[in-house]
């Protein structure tokens, strides 16, 4: 691999619109953890319902804005890269809020900054400094105290799935930057429909109550937008700052799950939380400052 692949320059303009898309797609993914848990139905049927009503809006706004010929067109490597990433990343997203906490898996995720930039290291040649190296150290710590707290339940594979699915929205902002032509909806689509026979062989969809077909209908929606404005916002800024602004969703994520659900953060997460929190914003404002 070309670890000094090129990126697209972007004009200021872009950059500013690349920065209210990400911030967009962060309030909407951070509904995510209360629509899991709002239901009884396990995981794979809610994976079925939101894949399913995820794919026809997909389509249902290909068609109306008149991008389905053109995205099936640029559907290549890169757009079969991402599918794959995204289904890989959603079929543990998912069980990871039903394993263990909001709030946990809000904070595994507020970990990506740090590993956007190792990953731009590993993919694009970029260098690591030593504040980078600092943040990395601080990181791994607080990511360690989290799963502590989890030893000894299901908890702790929770918190492992949420770090999977991390790595995983990680890799596809990489993706977008090196590849900014890629298309941003019928990738989702892909991997929505890529996860449905799984599904179906692990769970009775069917057997869902109408009511909480609904919600996972509406989850499906807010999945969309969330990814649609990410995966556009990705091509114009950076994958640190991507991953930065990203991460806002964590602190609604878990104030969601607070006054929805009752659901109360472990003083370990609280611990692991602010060590991660306070390492991913100094380093990400130090190099912002810097760049």
């Amino acid at each position: 691999m070309n670890r000094r692949a090129a990126l697209r320059p972007v004009t200021s303009g872009e950059r500013v619109f690349g920065i209210w898309l990400v911030v967009v797609s962060a309030m909407f993914f951070s509904t995510a953890g209360v629509f899991s848990k709002g239901v009884a139905a396990d995981a794979w049927t809610i994976i079925f319902w939101r894949g399913i009503f995820a794919a026809a809006c997909g389509f249902i706004y290909l068609l109306v804005i008149g991008r389905l010929r053109d995205e099936v067109r640029d559907f290549k490597a890169p757009s079969i890269a991402v599918s794959i990433v995204y289904a890989s990343g959603t079929a543990a997203f998912i069980p990871a809020f039903k394993l263990t906490s909001i709030a946990n898996v809000a904070l595994i995720w507020s970990t990506a900054p740090v590993l956007a930039g190792l990953f731009a290291w590993w993919l694009f040649g970029q260098r690591v400094s030593f504040g980078f190296a600092m943040a990395c150290a601080a990181v791994l710590g607080g990511t360690l105290v989290i799963v502590y707290g989890s030893f000894g339940g299901s908890g702790l594979v929770g918190d492992l799935l949420a770090l999977w699915m991390t790595m995983m929205m990680v890799l596809i902002m990489m993706i977008y930057r090196r590849f900014p032509d890629t298309p941003s909806t019928l990738p989702t689509v892909a991997a929505s429909i890529l996860l449905l026979p799984i599904s179906l062989y692990f769970s009775e969809p069917l057997a869902a109550a109408p009511a909480e077909i609904a919600l996972m209908a509406l989850f499906g929606v807010t999945f969309v937008i969330a990814s649609i404005t990410l995966a556009q916002g990705s091509k114009f800024v950076s994958p640190g700052e991507t991953a930065l602004l990203s991460i806002s969703e964590s602190p609604w994520a878990i104030i969601l799950a607070m006054f929805l659900l009752a659901e109360f953060p472990s003083l370990q997460t609280v611990i692991g939380g602010t060590i991660i929190m306070a390492a991913v914003l100094w380093y990400q404002v130090t190099a912002l400052r810097g760049s």
